[in-house]
């Protein structure tokens, strides 16, 4: 497991909690009709097919992103609006909110992604919960999960203030990832007149920043550079 993962789950100061998150990370799998569904290795999976962490490791890097901006949020509703807000089950719930998402993508030939069979006729969202509940997790957590999407892409409205931070999270470390992507994918055709496939986290920053810094003329050199180190360059 990822070591910065590890330590995201080390902050869950409830033992019980900590322990149950801990373990269904570690066995992100699901039986139906007595099959096991394993799915792709969750430090290689990615968070979405195109829309935002759309590369290997992308789930991970959602995870702990969305964990970062949850946390700062707990500060802002303790610090400034004199709040309560759970801690634990809002890191359990960023956590675990996409854990599922390994059973649903499979590799594409196209260095890109596809729906597994098992996607084909179940979401991650419904896997996970179906999940939690079977567990015996609280209802508190199971909501904060089933809410994160928000009422307008998910099947329930956040009503607690921990699923609310956990939405806000997500929804805020999506968009970021994906705008850089968008963007660096943009710039790359530019000046190249080809799409640059399978565009990580580091590359689509170095790309904008590139831009920023040297112009049009950066952009050029720093997706030759991106292309050179790639394992199948020739």
């Amino acid at each position: 497991m990822d070591s910065h993962f590890m330590e995201i789950i080390s902050k869950i100061k409830n033992e019980g909690i900590r322990e149950k998150v801990a373990g269904l990370v570690e066995n992100s799998t699901i039986t139906i009709d007595g099959k096991i569904y394993r799915g792709m290795p969750l430090d290689a999976a990615p968070a979405g097919l195109s829309r935002h962490h759309s590369y290997p490791g992308g789930l991970v890097e959602h995870i702990i992103g969305a964990t970062e901006i949850a946390l700062a949020l707990c500060d802002v509703v303790e610090k400034v609006y004199h709040g309560e807000v759970d801690r634990d089950l809002v890191l359990a719930g960023v956590i675990l909110h996409d854990i599922f998402k390994p059973l649903t993508y499979e590799n594409a030939e196209d260095r890109g992604y596809k729906m597994t069979p098992l996607a084909d006729r179940i979401d991650h969202l419904t896997l996970i919960v179906s999940e939690l509940v079977r567990l015996g997790f609280s209802l508190d957590l199971v909501h904060i999960v089933c809410a994160h999407h928000g009422g307008q892409a998910g099947p329930i409205w956040p009503r607690t203030v921990e699923a609310l931070i956990c939405h806000l999270a997500d929804l805020t470390d999506s968009r970021l990832n994906g705008e850089v992507l968008r963007a660096a994918r943009f710039l790359s055709r530019e000046v190249t007149r080809e799409e640059l496939n399978g565009i990580n986290s580091k590359e689509a920053f170095e790309i904008v920043t590139s831009k920023a810094i040297e112009g049009w003329k950066g952009v050029r050199k720093t997706v030759e550079r991106i292309r050179r180190e790639r394992p199948n360059a020739h």
